[in-house]
């Protein structure tokens, strides 16, 4: 991230983070973007899988993955040290398979190949090099593994209003980016299979998803399911 849009998202959900959990945005955008995730991951539910969720707050949506997908091991990841604070605070060290893990979406410390799934709601808009991010994202994804990515849908007039005004007004310089620019920097980090779907209301969202299709991983890539990165 640029400093300036770096030390302005850090202020922000620091201040955010003792009050997250009882936002309104809970019930109104979060909950529903995490239900649609859920959906996606479907069948996974039958055999092991490791997932980073990128921008994960306090961690809600990983404690959800966990509770439905108890064979699971979940990451949390988040640019905001108290977010990840809280995040730690609310497992109270009972739940051994989630990992949290303070680092900017644009630079991840963890090593290539080491995910099934990575998972992204609601935060992409505070990315300013949402490219590097992508890419990132490409990188840490096992051959045939998944990202999806929810943010703000901007593409119709309520969205606009919603997201370039109105979250402009409020959050500052943050950038929805349209379908097309999903769809756009989703194939440059060399996604296949990208699909999309948007939720309507009163706050809208999109949904994409796309398959990292790479070569097999070179044996020893991958940390050991339970490794520290």
């Amino acid at each position: 991230m640029s400093s300036t849009l770096k030390d302005d998202s850090l202020s922000e959900f620091d201040g955010w983070s003792d009050s997250y959990d009882a936002s309104i945005l809970q019930k109104l955008l979060f909950v529903p973007s995490h239900n649609f995730i859920l959906g996606e991951i479907g069948d996974a539910a039958l055999r092991p899988f490791r997932l980073l969720d990128i921008g994960c707050g306090t961690g809600n949506f990983v404690r959800r993955v966990l509770k439905e997908h108890p064979v699971a091991e979940v990451w949390g990841l988040d640019f905001s040290r108290k977010m990840i604070a809280a995040g730690r605070q609310r497992i109270a060290g009972s739940e051994s398979r989630i990992q949290f893990v303070q680092a900017d979406s644009e630079s991840l410390p963890l090593d290539d190949n080491k995910f099934d799934l990575v998972t992204c709601s609601n935060s992409f808009h505070h990315y300013p090099n949402q490219a590097a991010a992508v890419f990132e994202m490409y990188r840490v994804l096992r051959p045939g593994g998944r990202l999806m990515i929810i943010d703000g849908y901007r593409d119709r007039i309520w969205g606009r209003f919603i997201f370039d005004v109105c979250v402009v007004a409020v959050e500052g310089a943050v950038h929805h980016a349209s379908a097309r620019r999903f769809r756009e920097l989703f194939h440059e980090a060399g996604f296949t299979g990208v699909r999309q779907q948007a939720q309507l209301g009163l706050a809208p969202f999109l949904l994409t998803v796309g398959t990292a299709m790479k070569h097999a991983a070179t044996p020893g890539t991958s940390l050991p399911s339970g490794a520290a990165a």
